[in-house]
């Protein structure tokens, strides 16, 4: 076996390991990522058909997009914490991921209200109820997670 396949062999051990142990997440996890390729996607052709396309501005889409994953991260651990604390309680909260599910269904919402408005952008027919559903369901994404909406 050569160096490729033995490190191929671990990282998907590894993915399937942290699956396993988040699998209430992983599903969402994907749908995010998947979302977050379509409005890359989205974007990029969207600027290309407009005359903008620029890679300074592509990569900055890259690194946004690496940083949404961080925001998921950061929502895992104060789950984690939370579970942590509530273990001192009668409440059994283990493997209970809200903060994070949270996050990632704000962050769906907010590359499909984004893959909408560069679809729109590009000259394709976007149904105002459409926009105006993931609009509201975002916002009620950050109502019921205790944040409040600013547009963004």
């Amino acid at each position: 076996m050569n160096d490729d396949n033995i490190l191929m062999g671990v990282a998907a051990a590894a993915v399937a390991a942290v699956g396993v142990y988040f699998r209430q997440l992983t599903f969402p996890v994907l749908l995010l990522i998947l979302a977050m390729a379509l409005d890359y996607i989205s974007g990029m052709t969207r600027a290309w058909m407009q005359r903008e396309l620029s890679s300074k501005v592509g990569v900055i889409g890259v690194v946004k997009k690496l940083c949404y994953m961080l925001g998921v991260a950061v929502a895992v651990m104060v789950d984690f914490v939370i579970q942590i604390a509530t273990e001192q309680t009668s409440l059994d909260l283990s493997g209970c991921y809200f903060c994070a599910l949270l996050v990632i269904v704000w962050l769906i919402l907010n590359e499909c209200i984004s893959i909408l408005e560069n679809i729109d952008q590009i000259g394709v027919p976007v149904p105002d109820f459409l926009m105006s559903l993931v609009k509201r369901l975002k916002s009620n994404t950050e109502q019921k997670g205790g944040g409040d909406d600013d547009g963004q």
